[in-house]
C-alpha cells in the first residue's frame, strides 16, 4: 500500500509530500495521522531546520477532506463525527501553526477545503501559477471544520473571508496573495526551487530565535496586545542564557568595530 505521506530530508530541509495523487491528495484519516507522525520525527531531529509541505502529482496540493471517509463518521452521529473528523483536522492545523520550525507550503495545484486550511495554518506559502483555492464546504451544507472559519477571516479580514466562506467560489493565486494567504506566486516548474530558496533565507538564523518568532506571533495573534507582549518577552528571556544570542551580539559588535576603523 502506498504511503500517504512521503518524507525526504535533504540537509537542513525536510520535504513532506501529501501522497494520494489519485484522490487529489485528499486528507484521509490515515494521511493526517501520518503527517502528524512525520512532524513528530522532524521536531526531534535537530539537524532539520525547516519544512516544505507540498502535494504529489500535477493537479492538486490537496482537494480537502476525504468525503467518502468522513461521511461515514457523520452517519454515526455528531459525537463520532467531531471526535474522528473535526478534532483530528483541527489538531493537524494547530500543530502546523504552532510548529517551532518554519513550515513553507508549496501549493502546486488545487487547495480546496482542508487543503486551503493547511495553507492558512502554515507559516509561509508559495503558490504555483497553476494553483487554485476554494472554501467549498458550504456547498456540502457545512462550515469548514479544520480552522477555516477562524484563520481565513484573520488573514483576509472579516468581509473578504466571509465572502469566500459563504459563496464557496474558487479564487486565483493572485487573490490568495492579495488577502495574505500566500507570500508569492511563481511559475509551476520553479515552485519547489522557490520554496527551498525561501526556507534557505530562514535557516541561516538561530533556531531558537526563529522558533521564538513563530511562537510569539502565533500565540500573540489570539491575545490582547498586552498579553502578546508578555509572550514576546518570555521568548526573548528564554534566549538570553544561550550561546546564539551572545554570539550574535559579539559578531555584530566586531563588525561595527571593523567598519569604523576602515
Amino acid at each position: 500500500m502506498t504511503d500517504p505521506i512521503l518524507l525526504e530530508i535533504d540537509g537542513a530541509i525536510a520535504l513532506v509530500t501529501l501522497n494520494r495523487p489519485q484522490r487529489l491528495n485528499a486528507l484521509s484519516y490515515d494521511l493526517i495521522d501520518r503527517l502528524m507522525a512525520a512532524l513528530d520525527r522532524i521536531e526531534g531531529d535537530d539537524a532539520v531546520r525547516a519544512v516544505i509541505l507540498t502535494g504529489a502529482g500535477t493537479r492538486a496540493f490537496s482537494a480537502g477532506a476525504d468525503i467518502h471517509e468522513f461521511s461515514g463518521s457523520v452517519r454515526h452521529g455528531p459525537a463520532i463525527a467531531v471526535r474522528d473528523f473535526v478534532r483530528r483536522g483541527q489538531a493537524m492545523t494547530a500543530r502546523l501553526e504552532a510548529f517551532r520550525k518554519p513550515v513553507v507550503a508549496a501549493i502546486n495545484g488545487i487547495a480546496f477545503g482542508g487543503g486551503c486550511e493547511i495553507a492558512e495554518a502554515v507559516h509561509l506559502a508559495t503558490a504555483s501559477d497553476r494553483a487554485l483555492f476554494a472554501k467549498p464546504e458550504i456547498k456540502l451544507g457545512m462550515p469548514p471544520t479544520f480552522g477555516g472559519t477562524q484563520r481565513l477571516p484573520r488573514l483576509a479580514g472579516r468581509k473578504r473571508g466571509l465572502e469566500l466562506l459563504l459563496t464557496g467560489e474558487p479564487f486565483s493565486p493572485q487573490h490568495a496573495r492579495e488577502i495574505g494567504l500566500v507570500n508569492s506566486i511563481v511559475p509551476h516548474d520553479q515552485l519547489l526551487t522557490a520554496a527551498r530558496e525561501l526556507a534557505g533565507r530562514i535557516i541561516g538564523h538561530s533556531p531558537g530565535a526563529v522558533g521564538g518568532v513563530i511562537t510569539a506571533v502565533t500565540r500573540g495573534l489570539n491575545m490582547p496586545i498586552a498579553e502578546g507582549l508578555l509572550v514576546e518577552s518570555e521568548q526573548f528571556a528564554a534566549l538570553v542564557p544561550g550561546r546564539d544570542l551572545a554570539e550574535g551580539l559579539t559578531a555584530w559588535k566586531q563588525r561595527r568595530v571593523t567598519n569604523s576603523s576602515q
